[in-house]
């Protein structure tokens, strides 16, 4: 008998949860088996058959190959189908869900912070619900139930209990994926996001380039007016951007990644992955950043470890590393010059390269080079002993410091106190004279 209402039904259950038609269909084929079961007693799930053309909504069943009266199901069956069916549906709308989302995992997602459970935001995204631990949280952000929130999926679990999703506001992708939205230049790739170094919630470091020589990649991404980067900006709490502009050559990428800072040279050490960069006094705390910040952040950028040096403290490390190479017989000056060209600057580098590179890229025997490397070890315990020296040392003025100045203003009242004697003395003094001047 047909029966449009079940059509309909089916269409809107399929619309609202995003199931296909005839995974619904199956389903109820298969709930109404269920309770033609439980009304005969039996578990052999083949006994049955149920048919539910999608056409028309017809439902027939058959046992064992002979038509059945579905009014048979009764009362008991009837409650069996029920729950079998809610059971099945919502198999079916946590199936759907995890479909979904397992597909935009990296990508951001929009919601609404529908509760706040210790230090866990639950966000309200539709169709799910989705949690962001502390550890994907930006430090020092503020958030209230009801705020609408954005964050990068990173993670789509189907656990037992329910689907779960991982919402994240300090992963570095976000800032990739905020990029993409609001500078349609790095959306179409004509502007590429080569590396990305953050500490959420304080400072973002990007390097970005063109392959399009007519787009400046720094401008674009800033905007007219700084309105592009601005909105990201906003989004993500004031937290500071720094845009670099990318370069192929490791040097010039580094001094373009210290920026603010002005770099004077910058020598690499292949060996060790560290560069060793020389600013002037004036842009050394710069360059190193509040709390190294800057270099930090720097190093992770380019992929390479970052000293920082003054010029002074270069020629000194290069003098002393010249005097150690050639007091071991057999050294040339041309030999020390290809060390320090390997970005060897300190007697520490030699020892932490070792003797290989010596013999193949300086041309050092192995016993010239085991002798070489043996005479920086033992320079090296003498460098670490005078910094170890010169850190306490000064480590002993700090100490002293507070004592001296407490000592300075003790004196300093001491002194004011013995000028407010005088004066006391004096007034004493006057007034005692005064008496004596009216008699």
């Amino acid at each position: 008998m047909p029966n449009p209402d079940l059509i309909r039904i089916v269409d809107g259950i399929a619309r609202d949860k995003n199931i296909q038609r005839d995974q619904i269909y199956a389903d109820i084929e298969q709930a109404i088996a269920s309770g033609l079961r439980k009304h005969f007693g039996t578990e052999d799930v083949s006994e049955f058959t149920v048919q539910l053309d999608r056409t028309t909504g017809d439902l027939s069943a058959t046992r064992l190959g002979q038509p059945l009266d579905l009014k048979l199901v009764g009362r008991i069956g009837a409650q069996t189908v029920k729950q079998v069916m809610i059971q099945l549906i919502r198999q079916d709308e946590r199936g759907s869900i995890y479909e979904e989302f397992k597909d935009r995992v990296g990508q951001i997602a929009t919601g609404t912070i529908s509760r706040i459970e210790g230090s866990t935001i639950i966000v309200n995204l539709g169709r799910a619900e989705a949690i962001m631990p502390r550890s994907e949280q930006i430090p020092g952000e503020q958030y209230q139930v009801g705020e609408r929130i954005q964050g990068l999926i990173t993670e789509v679990r189907d656990t037992p209990s329910q689907i779960k999703i991982i919402l994240s506001r300090s992963h570095p992708e976000l800032i990739r994926r905020l990029f993409e939205r609001e500078v349609p230049e790095v959306q179409e790739r004509t502007i590429e996001i080569k590396a990305l170094a953050r500490e959420p919630g304080s400072r973002t470091k990007i390097a970005v380039s063109s392959i399009d020589t007519k787009v400046d990649a720094v401008g674009a991404c800033v905007g007219v007016r700084g309105s592009r980067i601005k909105n990201i900006v906003e989004e993500l709490g004031g937290e500071k951007i720094d845009i670099v502009r990318w370069n192929e050559s490791s040097q010039i990428l580094i001094s373009n990644a210290l920026k603010p800072a002005e770099v004077a040279e910058v020598s690499l050490c292949f060996e060790l992955g560290r560069a060793t960069v020389i600013v002037n006094e004036d842009q050394l705390s710069l360059a190193i950043g509040k709390r190294g910040q800057n270099v930090r952040l720097a190093a992770r950028l380019t992929g390479w470890d970052i000293d920082i040096l003054t010029p002074a403290e270069f020629k000194k490390a290069i003098e002393r590393l010249d005097v150690t190479l050639k007091s071991v017989e057999g050294v040339t000056q041309e030999m020390v010059d290809k060390i320090i060209a390997l970005g060897l600057i300190d007697v520490r580098d030699v020892e932490e390269v070792g003797e290989v590179p010596l013999q193949n890229d300086v041309g050092m025997s192995e016993e010239l080079a085991e002798r070489v490397v043996d005479r920086c070890i033992e320079e090296a315990k003498l460098v670490i002993k005078e910094q170890e020296a010169e850190k306490a040392a000064k480590e002993a003025s700090k100490d002293q410091t507070p004592d001296l100045l407490a000592a300075l203003g003790a004196d300093t009242q001491s002194a004011s106190g013995s000028d407010e004697t005088n004066d006391l003395s004096g007034s004493d003094t006057s007034e005692s004279k005064q008496p004596q001047e009216q008699v």
